[in-house]
């Protein structure tokens, strides 16, 4: 697992050996990335369930000023502050170890990328889905990785579906705001 692009490309991040713990695969991270590349520069950027961190540390070597990372997990929250002090990000990231619900019923931060990456066989997305929309800027972007099996909503309050991109088994359901 690496970063693959922007200012720390290359840079080689460790990932918890836990098995529930599965790395978004190279090929949907560009991919991520190619869709938000002109909405990432200095924005907020929330790693939702972040397990090794590699798509906030991604987010922050391409440009994010800020990336808050929450997971539940004590192993992925030690991982993740590894991994940003290998790659020299510390200082521009939030880590927090908290139950990710939880987190957005409580923040008072708002965010201009969300990316929310839950365990694919659990029924958290669609409440993470719901209380995230809360937490966004007004041109806020919500991007969702899930089984391709799992129905999406087509708005959650004022977010649309505004395309859902499929890589094998998995699918990317990116949100943006209806104005």
């Amino acid at each position: 697992m690496r970063v693959i692009s922007g200012q720390k490309k290359g840079k080689k991040l460790a990932r918890p050996k836990v098995d529930s713990i599965r790395p978004t695969t190279d090929k949907v991270k560009e991919s991520i990335f190619n869709i938000i590349q002109f909405e990432l520069m200095n924005s907020d950027f929330l790693d939702l369930f972040a397990g090794s961190g590699q798509i906030g540390i991604e987010a922050l070597s391409r440009g994010a000023k800020r990336t808050t990372f929450i997971d539940k997990n004590k192993i992925s929250i030690n991982i993740i502050k590894k991994n940003l002090n290998a790659a020299d990000l510390a200082k521009e990231a939030t880590v927090i170890n908290m139950d990710s619900i939880a987190f957005l019923k409580t923040s008072k931060n708002l965010f201009d990328i969300a990316f929310l990456d839950p365990p694919y066989n659990s029924e958290v997305l669609n409440s993470a889905m719901f209380y995230v929309q809360q937490i966004m800027k007004k041109n806020g972007i919500i991007i969702c990785e899930h089984l391709l099996s799992v129905k999406m909503p087509d708005k959650v309050n004022n977010f649309l579906l505004s395309k859902m991109y499929k890589y094998g088994k998995i699918a990317i359901s990116v949100y943006r705001r209806s104005l």
